[in-house]
């Protein structure tokens, strides 16, 4: 029907109004910024409730964070998909703040030859954990990013990690999944949407508060 958007199109959820029949160009300008308001908007609100949520959280990882760092520690970031070049940025916040000292951190996604190797030669679920068994040590500090926190590799990565003796965090979204009430995870930040888009905006935003509040500490010691 002319006007209706196509209802079968699988993404037609996030912008139906362009698959519509629409012949005025000023209207269809019109929904698109309609749209990208709500968007944001949507997107403020929940980075806003969940620093709240998470304050208490961030501050006793950020405590303890600081506390590794000065005792020689070092912070390895690991994820999937989107959530890998969120942990690399993470990471590189700490390696190369824009103020104050740079500390260890490195992302387990960073090396190519490494990840390939270890995904051809022993699987993809241990391309993380293998990287820990080579490299951690005790006081280090281990940070896995998700949306869904049900990933056989991140899970795996933060069991080794735990029972090695590193700090483990998990930032994840929807409920919180497997890391959730999980022993190997010793914080816990969980992001309570059902949108992928929105969940990692809000852990870009947690993970900043994160590195703020560590460095703040460091400052103090």
């Amino acid at each position: 029907m002319a006007g209706q958007p196509r209802l079968d199109e699988p993404t037609n959820f996030l912008y139906p109004f362009i698959d519509a029949d629409e012949k005025d160009a000023a209207a269809l300008l019109a929904d698109l910024a309609a749209s990208a308001s709500a968007k944001a908007a949507e997107s403020a609100a929940l980075r806003r409730s969940t620093v709240e949520s998470c304050s208490g959280l961030i501050n006793t990882a950020a405590e303890e964070m600081a506390r590794r760092f000065a005792a020689g520690g070092r912070l390895f970031t690991f994820g999937n998909g989107g959530s890998s070049t969120d942990a690399a940025t993470l990471a590189a916040l700490f390696a190369r703040p824009p103020v104050g000292e740079p500390l260890p951190a490195w992302s387990l996604t960073a090396d190519q030859a490494v990840l390939t190797a270890l995904g051809n030669d022993v699987g993809f679920d241990l391309v993380f954990a293998r990287q820990l068994i080579a490299r951690a040590q005790a006081t280090d500090m281990a940070i896995a990013m998700s949306t869904s926190g049900s990933s056989t590799d991140l899970l795996l990565a933060l069991r080794e990690a735990h029972g090695r003796g590193l700090y483990t965090i998990g930032f994840t979204g929807y409920d919180g999944g497997a890391f959730a009430a999980n022993p190997d995870v010793d914080v816990c930040f969980v992001v309570r949407s059902q949108s992928v888009h929105r969940i990692q905006e809000s852990q870009a935003l947690l993970g900043h508060r994160l590195w703020s509040e560590v460095h703040a500490m460091k400052g103090r010691q």
